[in-house]
Order: C-alpha cells, then sequence, then structure tokens
C-alpha cells in the first residue's frame, strides 16, 4: 500500500509550483496590479472578473462565490481528483521526485510503466478512430447513422472500429516499439497457444477515459453474427482499468457537472451520447457495472456534495429490470448530500431511443419529468402490498415508513408523510406516527457548518484592520522587528479580523532561512479555523491600491502607522480612564506611571505622523 506523502516534499511541490502557470491552464489571467492577476472564476459564470491570484502568496480567490485555496486546492477541485493524486501529478510536472512515510509510494519504475499503458492505449484510441473510415468498417457507421449518429459525432465522442482481424492492433502497437510483457498489461489483448492477439475483433469502439482525459480503456459493441461474443465487451480489470470507479464520459461532463450541480446517470455509450447532444451535458454512464459506492464517491467530488443543492437524476428503462436497477440506486440514496431523482421513460425507450424517434426536445423532456427518487422507492413499496385490505395496508405503512423518514428536507417530509397516508387511506395522525418513530430510528444528521460573520465594510476601524492585514499577509517584509512587534500587540475590534490575527500570531513570523511566503501564508492557514480559511486567503489575494513599487512601499507604511496610531488612542484613553479614576490615597509612583506612559505614546504617534 502506498504511504503517505512526506509533508516537507507536499511543502516543497505548493512553494515550487507556479500557481499562475496551473490556472492559466483554465483561465486567462490579466494583470491586477503590482504581483496579482484576475480572470473570469472558473467556479461559476460571471461577466465581470472576480477571481484573483496572486503568484507570490501562492493563493488564489473569488470575491463572487467565495472559493479558494492554493495550487494544490485548485487543481483538486477543477480535476476532481484526490489529494494525494494532485500532490503527485503537480510533482511530476515540476519534475520532484517525492518520499514517503509509513509504506512505499509509487516507484519509479511504476511510474514510468503507467505513463507506457497510456501512451499504449493513446496510440489504441487513434488506431480504431482511424479503422472507422475504411471500407471494412461500413457496418459501424451504419450502426451509428441509425442512431441518429454522423462522423463529426463519432469523431467528438473518439468512436472507432476494430478491424476483424487477429493482430492488427497487435502489429499497430509492436511496431511503435511495445513490448509483450507491456502489451498483456493493457487489457487489449487476449493470450493463446500461438500468443497474444486482439480482444477487440469486429466492433464498435468506445475510448473510456478517466477524469482527467486520458484513455485508460475500451468498450466494444457487437457488430456481425458471427461473433459469439458478449453484446458489449469491456476492457477486464488492469492497472488503469477499475470498473467500479470508471463513468463513460465523465471527461466531458465534468466541468458542467461542477458547474450545473447535476450529475445524470444513464446506462450506456449511446445513451451518454445522446443526451450531450440534446444538451444534458452532464451525462454519464457507469461501464459493466451498477452505479457504486466508488461512482458516488467521484460524484460528490464534482458535486461539492456538502448540503448546499445539487441533484443526481437516475434514467432506467421502464422495464423489470429498470424498477430493479432504480431500487438498487435508492439502497444508495443516503451516501449523497445531494437531492436524487429518477426519470424513466413510460415506453421502455433509452435516450439514445428516445432522441432518434422524437427528437433532442423528447430527451430534455425525460429529464425534466424527473421525480424524486424517494417518491419512487415509496411507491415501489406500496405495490409489494394489497392495498385493498387492513393487513395490506399495514404492511405497507410498515415498509414505506422508513423511506419517508429518509428525507432529509424536513420541510418536505410533512408532505410526503400526508401523502403517504393518502395513497394508504389511512389517517394522518397515524402515518405520521409511524414516520416519526422510523425517524427516531435512523441515524443522526450531521449540520453544516456555516462561513464566519464578517465585518460591516462601513466600519472605518474594521476597515483598516482588515487593510493592516492584507499588508501583514502579502507583504510581511515591510514589518521590521519593531513593527512585528506592535503588531502582534494591536487589539482588533473585528471577531473575525482578531481570529485572523490570532492565526498569523500563532505561526510566526516568516523565517529567516529564507522561508518562502506562499510556505508562510500556508503555515498561517493552517492555524487559522475551517470556517475563516476563505477569508484569509481572500486576504491574502486582494489587490493593493499601489502601480509602483514606490507607491506599493509608501501604502503598507501608511496602514501599518494607520493601525498602531489607532492601537495608540485606544490606549490612550485607557490610560486616561485610569488617571480618572485616581483618588488622594493613590501612591505618587502611579501619577507618574501612567503620565510617563502616556507621553511615551504620544511620542510614538508624532513619530508615525512625522514619516516620510
Amino acid at each position: 500500500m502506498a504511504g503517505l506523502i512526506k509533508p516537507e516534499d507536499i511543502a516543497e511541490v505548493r512553494a515550487r509550483t507556479d500557481i499562475r502557470e496551473v490556472v492559466e491552464g483554465y483561465v486567462t489571467l490579466k494583470s491586477a496590479g503590482i504581483g496579482s492577476y484576475k480572470g473570469l472564476c472558473p467556479f461559476h459564470d460571471e461577466r465581470s472578473p472576480s477571481f484573483h491570484v496572486r503568484p507570490q502568496v501562492g493563493t488564489y480567490h473569488c470575491f463572487g462565490c467565495g472559493e479558494s485555496g492554493d495550487v494544490i486546492s485548485f487543481v483538486m477541485k477543477l480535476d476532481h481528483t484526490g489529494f494525494a493524486e494532485t500532490v503527485e501529478k503537480l510533482a511530476a510536472r515540476i519534475g520532484y521526485e517525492l518520499h514517503y512515510e509509513e509504506g512505499a509510494g509509487p516507484r519509479r519504475e511504476e511510474v514510468g510503466r503507467r505513463q507506457r499503458l497510456l501512451d499504449a492505449h493513446k496510440i489504441a484510441a487513434e488506431f480504431f478512430r482511424d479503422q472507422l473510415l475504411t471500407p471494412g468498417a461500413a457496418a459501424g457507421r451504419q450502426f451509428l447513422f441509425e442512431r441518429g449518429f454522423d462522423r463529426s459525432v463519432a469523431e467528438q465522442f473518439g468512436v472507432g472500429f476494430a478491424p476483424q482481424g487477429w493482430d492488427s492492433l497487435l502489429k499497430q502497437l509492436r511496431g511503435r516499439g511495445f513490448r509483450d510483457d507491456e502489451l498483456k498489461l493493457t487489457g487489449m489483448f487476449s493470450e493463446g497457444n500461438r500468443g497474444l492477439y486482439d480482444r477487440f475483433r469486429g466492433r464498435l469502439v468506445w475510448p473510456i477515459k478517466d477524469i482527467a482525459g486520458d484513455v485508460i480503456g475500451f468498450g466494444a459493441r457487437r457488430l456481425f453474427d458471427d461473433d459469439q461474443g458478449p453484446k458489449y465487451l469491456n476492457t477486464p480489470e488492469t492497472a488503469l482499468y477499475k470498473k467500479s470507479q470508471v463513468l463513460y464520459g465523465i471527461d466531458l461532463a465534468k466541468r458542467n457537472i461542477a458547474k450545473k450541480r447535476q450529475l445524470v446517470v444513464v446506462e450506456g455509450y449511446t445513451d451518454v451520447m445522446a443526451c450531450h447532444l440534446a444538451g444534458i451535458d452532464t451525462a454519464v454512464a457507469s461501464c459493466g457495472t451498477a452505479f457504486g459506492s466508488e461512482h458516488i464517491k467521484i460524484a460528490r467530488r464534482l458535486l461539492s456534495d456538502d448540503g448546499t443543492g445539487g441533484e443526481v437524476v437516475f434514467t432506467f428503462d421502464g422495464d423489470a429490470a429498470g424498477q430493479k436497477a432504480a431500487l438498487k440506486a435508492f439502497e444508495e440514496d443516503q451516501r449523497f448530500v445531494a437531492q436524487t431523482y429518477v426519470a424513466v421513460e413510460p415506453n421502455g425507450m433509452d435516450p439514445c431511443e428516445l432522441r432518434q424517434h422524437r427528437g433532442d426536445a423528447a430527451v430534455q423532456g425525460l429529464i425534466d419529468s424527473r421525480r424524486p427518487l424517494f417518491e419512487f422507492a415509496i411507491q415501489a413499496a406500496l405495490r409489494k402490498h394489497n392495498l385493498n385490505t387492513v393487513e395490506g395496508r399495514v404492511s405497507a405503512l410498515r415498509e414505506a415508513a422508513p423511506v419517508v423518514a429518509q428525507i432529509r428536507d424536513h420541510a418536505i417530509r410533512p408532505a410526503y408523510t400526508r401523502e403517504l397516508a393518502k395513497w394508504l387511506g389511512m389517517a394522518p395522525d397515524d402515518v405520521s406516527r409511524a414516520v416519526g418513530a422510523a425517524a427516531r430510528r435512523a441515524p443522526g444528521e450531521t449540520p453544516v457548518v456555516g462561513r464566519a460573520d464578517r465585518p460591516d465594510p462601513r466600519d472605518p476601524v474594521a476597515t483598516l484592520e482588515r487593510q493592516a492585514l492584507e499588508v501583514a499577509l502579502q507583504h510581511p517584509e515591510s514589518l521590521d522587528d519593531n513593527a512585528w512587534r506592535d503588531f502582534g500587540l494591536a487589539h482588533f475590534t473585528a471577531p473575525a479580523y482578531q481570529a485572523v490575527h490570532a492565526a498569523i500570531g500563532a505561526a510566526g513570523r516568516p523565517a529567516a532561512s529564507g522561508e518562502g511566503l506562499s510556505a508562510w501564508v500556508e503555515r498561517v492557514r493552517d492555524e487559522a479555523p475551517e470556517p475563516l480559511r476563505a477569508l484569509l486567503a481572500e486576504l491574502a489575494v486582494t489587490p493593493l491600491p499601489a502601480s509602483t513599487q514606490e507607491s506599493l512601499e509608501r501604502y503598507c507604511r501608511d496602514i501599518l502607522a494607520g493601525l498602531f496610531e489607532l492601537q495608540i488612542t485606544a490606549r490612550k484613553a485607557e490610560l486616561m480612564g485610569q488617571l480618572q479614576r485616581l483618588d488622594a490615597s493613590t501612591p505618587p509612583e502611579e501619577h507618574h506611571r501612567l503620565n510617563r506612559e502616556l507621553m511615551e505614546l504620544e511620542l510614538r504617534r508624532r513619530q508615525l505622523r512625522q514619516r516620510d
């Protein structure tokens, strides 16, 4: 089992990776001041750019939707990859060798072997795609044409054709320098007494890609009557292809799923194609297996499934098998926070057939007609019982009440309780008691943590505190020893800013040994409470109002001086109050001490006002 990446290596990858260069792979950035860049946010739709990046700090923040983080979190959110996978990807990008603890990480030869497998699949996909244009692929082209897919659609989805010979692909890859021991690992070949031969022969072929867009396997559809194999033949389990973790079309749909907060699950490759062509560009399909827990993990990352919305729509045929598949999906429903729905075509047509016979609008109508999955499950439970008898209605209530109790939206649950009572023909109070009892037996719900309250932007004191935090986070070098001490002693009135100030104090001053600014900001982020990390990122990327280095230095001095003068004023008011409360019995030394501190504070304030 691979071990954990060493923290110092994670920090090194974060520090060495140019966040601007990575972000520009997704977003067009323009200068927004000294060391600051902005562009249209990749996480939400907007017309005016509110997404800011500060490479020196290693942080991004969107002032529109609040998304923020470092280069690792950016790639994780955009490519929907796990933490370790993302760090490994970024390390490979800069040529940095990672080290692991608690076990061994992927060895260099393993990384090289994976790349060879990916290269082989890429060449195979190109080979199959070219073969679709040959005379021998006429049956494949006819299959696509009959289902409403022309040549441009085939090219869009990379559909290809595997020739009927035994070694067409084998020769192609051997000719490109691949050894037989490598080809055995791809899953594209079988092995007999005479050695390797093509696994896919005389079939229409769909390339199956991972979330990053790399081809990792193939799905192949039988075309000829003399083919004794299954109707659909997929790549077997390999180092690249794990069917429980693969979703066909995920590379095309991932951005739209994240943007629209919707995932549509269909059953086949042609269904995915039909949905995308009909405007349902959030459609994916599992490959040769049911939509299970590993698929749900991928879906939750794509949907940002955190209780703030989103929906998963399952489409199934109206036959018995489709009904069974829908109820199987309902068993996994509680793994989602997003609302789950089911869309069933009453005449048993799948999305591809629906588009073929009735057009794009019919496919859109199917998705628009979705019903909550729990409603579907309630009705399925009721159909098992004879509702014409008292015994049948009581049995149906016992089975359906836990389904209603699982409804997460507490505003909707009472409505479905009343609907269940109506469907059963029973008293609403009796049904409500049964649902309530089932709910008490259900696991507790976890509340969603909200964002910290933001200070009022009209408050001039809070505004100055915010500006001082921006300076400290973005340009800590502007604080000399005395300024750093005074900053540490400052009292912030706004609770959110006070918490960020405390996080800076806990992280300590940037190390004199040359610690990078991004590494130091990351230390501050680690010290901040989770709900405040978005605010901290915002403070770290807000463009400062300066157009030259000289004006930037002046701005930093002015803001810090303003903060310190504010502290002096507050301390003077406190000392004056103490003086006024002294009486005749107070020792003279206390009068002298307070007056001396007042004089020192006034001298300090004059020095601040006389700065250049």
